[in-house]
C-alpha cells in the first residue's frame, strides 16, 4: 500500500484556494479537505476572536484526520495550521501554544502557493483587501513554504492554468 501524499493549497485571502482544493480533488478522484474557518465563522453569531482561532484549528485537524482515514494514496488540504497561525499573529500578536506544536508535528508531501494575480472578490469573512496587504500575506506564506524543507510550487495564472500546473506538480509527486 502506498503511503498517503497530503497536498495543502496555502496562499492568502482570495486567491483561489477552496476553488483549486475542490477542482484537484474531483480531476483526481480523491478526498479534500475544506477550509473549517469558513464554517466555524458562518456559524457565530459574533465577530471571532483570538480563543476561536484555537477551535478553528482543533477542528481543521479533525478534518483532516477523518479525510485522511477514508483517503487512499491522496488527499488535498484547503489550507493547513500555517494559515491560521499568520492570522493569529497579525490579528492578536501571538499564536496558542498548541497551534505551534501542531504545525511541527503534521506531516505533508507538497505546497501548493496561490498567488495575488487574481482579482479579490469580496466575502463577508474576506479583511484585507488592499493589494499591499496582499502582497503583505503572499510575502509571510512564501517564507513559510520556502522554510518548511517541503516541495513547494507557485500557483498563478488563469483558473485553467493554476489547475493545470498544480495537476502537474501532484502527478510528479505521486
Amino acid at each position: 500500500m502506498l503511503k498517503l501524499k497530503k497536498v495543502v493549497v496555502i496562499g492568502p485571502e482570495s486567491t483561489g484556494k477552496s476553488t483549486l482544493s475542490e477542482a484537484l480533488a474531483t480531476m483526481l478522484n480523491t478526498h479534500f479537505v475544506p477550509e473549517y474557518a469558513r464554517r466555524y465563522i458562518n456559524d457565530l453569531n459574533r465577530p471571532y476572536t483570538e480563543d476561536d482561532l484555537l477551535e478553528i484549528a482543533k477542528g481543521q485537524m479533525k478534518t483532516e484526520d477523518e479525510a485522511a482515514a477514508i483517503s487512499e494514496n491522496l488527499l488535498i488540504c484547503d489550507t493547513d495550521l500555517n494559515v491560521i497561525k499568520v492570522w493569529s499573529e497579525h490579528k492578536y500578536g501571538n499564536c496558542n501554544k498548541w497551534i505551534l506544536e501542531e504545525i511541527a508535528r503534521r506531516n505533508y508531501d507538497l505546497y501548493l502557493l496561490t498567488a495575488i494575480d487574481i482579482p479579490w472578490l469580496d466575502d463577508p469573512q474576506r479583511e484585507h483587501p488592499e493589494p499591499a496587504m496582499r502582497e503583505y500575506f503572499y510575502k509571510i506564506y512564501l517564507d513559510i513554504v520556502e522554510q518548511s524543507g517541503i516541495k513547494w510550487i507557485d500557483i498563478k495564472g488563469s483558473h485553467a492554468e493554476r489547475l493545470q500546473t498544480a495537476l502537474k506538480a501532484i502527478k510528479t509527486l505521486l
